[in-house]
């Protein structure tokens, strides 16, 4: 008898479950946002939501049992009934306008035991306003995709490698296949030589261009920070860490790239911190307790020989190997003479942009000395003197006159005894300093001592780009 009992009780909890959740899903069902209807494979009416039956303006115990035919305008439900085959998101003119309905056959055991169809949208309106919504977070998510590239995104890319000779052309040859892999490059050349560039353009040429790209500058940075900036930390891990704890900058170019400039100039213990990550691909915050895998790809970059460091033990020989699988060599300037005519043009049109000083072009004689120059301080050298001379020049063009003097004296032999304008204007420009200074920036006093009128100096004030330093 008590084992009757207890079965009883068990099958009305049972019972008294299965009605909570079919009243539980009967609640859903009408009280969903979208229309929803149900048909028998017949097409009569078995379950249809208050939401669809107020659009249609019918009463729900009134509708159930009719065929949809009677109650659905232009229904087509009793005909996916037959076909078995699903209609979705198909426009539905109802009432002089247009929805959005699907409808879905319910096969059991190859036969159709029901009809679902549902409005998704009851007038195409809310379609194009949900469109257009969806449009407009589209951009919103571009222009902070667009934000976020400026800061951890690859500024150049090959294109923007200026060069005609065979030497640069091998280099971003090769440079252009190593990008397409996931293989550690090493970039070696001179200061100035553009190492950087090939960096940029190497990250935005692979497969990593829409993650991250992270620049180091190991000759920057304090060896007592080194470890902390690269790895990160934990909270509390010392005094003055952060709460929450810090990301490393590999973590940062997780699924990216990183770039570490200068590599030959971090110290030993740094040196094997780095080859573990090389090694295992994993990084190790400072004060915590696991070590977590990264997705970076590493170039690295030197203008020291860093195999004449293995050799004076100054560089960890296995690093330098794991950081040597392959290697690209910038070539300088000056064993790529072809390039400079073609490089000075460019590097002047972009700076006449960035400086909104316009300059229609250079004098040949200025091609001639560029091209007879050593340019010890490669590319970069060669901007900043093109700089220069967009801040002296007063014509369009560039000149002779308007390049500093050591550059003429080197690349000819020659003292420039024609660029007097030069050295009067310097000459003008470091007596007004001396003036100043003297004066302790008294401008009152400074104008009475060289003798010139209020107007005429300071326009040559403002023309030499003098700074007057504040009364004590």
């Amino acid at each position: 008898m008590q084992n009757i009992e207890s079965e009883y009780k068990k099958l009305l909890e049972s019972y008294r479950d299965c009605c909570r959740t079919k009243d539980l899903i009967l609640k859903a069902f009408d009280s969903a946002y979208e229309g929803i209807v149900i048909t028998d494979p017949d097409g009569f009416i078995t379950m249809l939501n208050r939401t669809y039956a107020d659009f249609l303006g019918v009463d729900v115990d009134e509708a159930i049992g009719k065929h949809c035919t009677e109650v659905i305008e232009n229904t087509r439900m009793h005909i996916v009934a037959k076909t078995k085959t699903p209609e979705l998101a198909q426009v539905h003119r109802i009432k002089g306008g247009n929805m959005i309905a699907h409808r879905i056959p319910i096969i059991q055991d190859g036969t159709v035991i029901a009809v679902v169809g549902k409005v998704m949208f009851q007038n195409v309106r809310e379609l194009h306003t949900l469109s257009a919504r969806v449009i407009q977070l589209q951009k919103e998510l571009d222009y902070y995709q667009g934000e976020l590239l400026k800061n951890l995104g690859a500024k150049y890319r090959f294109e923007d490698i200026i060069g005609i000779s065979r030497n640069i052309l091998e280099v971003k040859e090769i440079a252009k296949r190593v990008a397409l892999s996931d293989t550690t490059i090493l970039i070696s050349g001179e200061s100035g030589t553009g190492k950087e560039m090939f960096a940029h353009a190497i990250h935005n040429y692979s497969h990593r261009k829409f993650g991250p790209f992270v620049r180091v500058n190991c000759a920057a940075i304090p060896d007592t920070l080194m470890e902390s900036i690269l790895f990160g930390y934990e909270e509390g891990a010392f005094t003055g860490a952060l709460k929450g704890g810090r990301k490393g900058k590999f973590e940062i170019a997780h699924k990216g790239t990183i770039f570490l400039d200068e590599i030959g100039e971090l110290s030993p213990v740094m040196q094997a911190k780095l080859l573990r990550v090389l090694q295992e691909r994993e990084i190790e915050r400072i004060g915590a307790m696991h070590p977590m895998k990264v997705d970076v790809r590493i170039i690295a970059a030197s203008n020291r020989n860093l195999e004449s460091m293995v050799k004076n033990g100054e560089f960890r020989q296995d690093l330098f190997y794991r950081l040597h699988v392959v290697s690209l060599h910038i070539p300088p300037l000056r064993e790529r003479v072809e390039d400079i005519p073609v490089l000075a043009r460019h590097l002047l049109q972009m700076l006449s942009q960035e400086t909104g000083m316009y300059a229609a072009g250079m004098e040949q004689e200025v091609l001639d000395v560029f091209i007879r120059y050593h340019w010890p301080g490669n590319v970069r050298e060669l901007k900043n003197v093109l700089e220069r001379a967009l801040h002296v020049k007063r014509e369009d063009m560039i000149r002779l006159s308007h390049l500093p003097v050591r550059l003429f004296e080197e690349s000819t032999g020659e003292r420039p005894c024609f660029l007097l304008a030069n050295a009067i204007e310097e000459t003008e420009r470091e007596t007004i300093r001396q003036v100043l200074k003297m004066t302790n920036g008294d401008r009152a006093r400074a104008i009475r001592l060289l003798g010139i009128s209020k107007s005429s100096f300071y326009q040559k004030v403002k023309k030499y780009k003098i700074e007057i330093r504040p009364m004590d």
